[in-house]
């Protein structure tokens, strides 16, 4: 299984994310870093998230790509998709409830041109800690099975001295 990446686009209005691999809390201050630069970006209107190359996603990654609906919601963007022709990552996506937050699609919509790739950023133990707590909570908004899957995760985060 290759080792998860993040590769990044802005065409026009559209913010582009490609994860690729086994995209795991490694990759959490890459893409909190990213949310910001993205979500600051006044030009702006609407986000694709391309996973039709990652083999495996984690909570926290999980956590973090509901955020991603979530603000988007928030700040009046269109409603971001999702691109996954992986059956299991679909299901996961599924399972979690993201068909409500996400136009979900097997294939892009249309040709992106240029992609880079995102360098990894690395983080405080401390801010990590933060980042994966407020992706699981983000997690249990979305539905009361998710409640039910991550109360317990995150109140070990809560208890654990940070």
């Amino acid at each position: 299984m290759q080792t998860g990446k993040l590769l990044a686009a802005k065409s026009q209005q559209t913010y582009v994310l490609k994860l690729v691999g086994d995209v795991r809390l490694t990759l959490c201050c890459t893409l909190d870093g990213l949310f910001q630069q993205m979500f600051g970006d006044q030009e702006v209107h609407s986000i694709i998230i391309d996973l039709t190359l990652a083999d495996n996603l984690d909570s926290t990654t999980l956590g973090l790509l509901a955020k991603i609906a979530i603000k988007a919601k928030s700040l009046g963007l269109m409603q971001p998709s999702i691109i996954s022709s992986n059956p299991d990552i679909t299901y996961l996506l599924n399972s979690m409830g993201f068909a409500q937050y996400f136009l979900m699609m097997e294939h892009p919509a249309t040709r992106i041109e240029e992609l880079q790739e995102v360098p990894q950023l690395a983080g405080s133990e401390a801010g990590i800690h933060q980042q994966v707590l407020e992706a699981h909570r983000t997690l249990m908004s979305m539905n009361e099975q998710n409640k039910e899957i991550f109360q317990s995760v995150v109140q070990a985060l809560e208890n654990c001295p940070q």
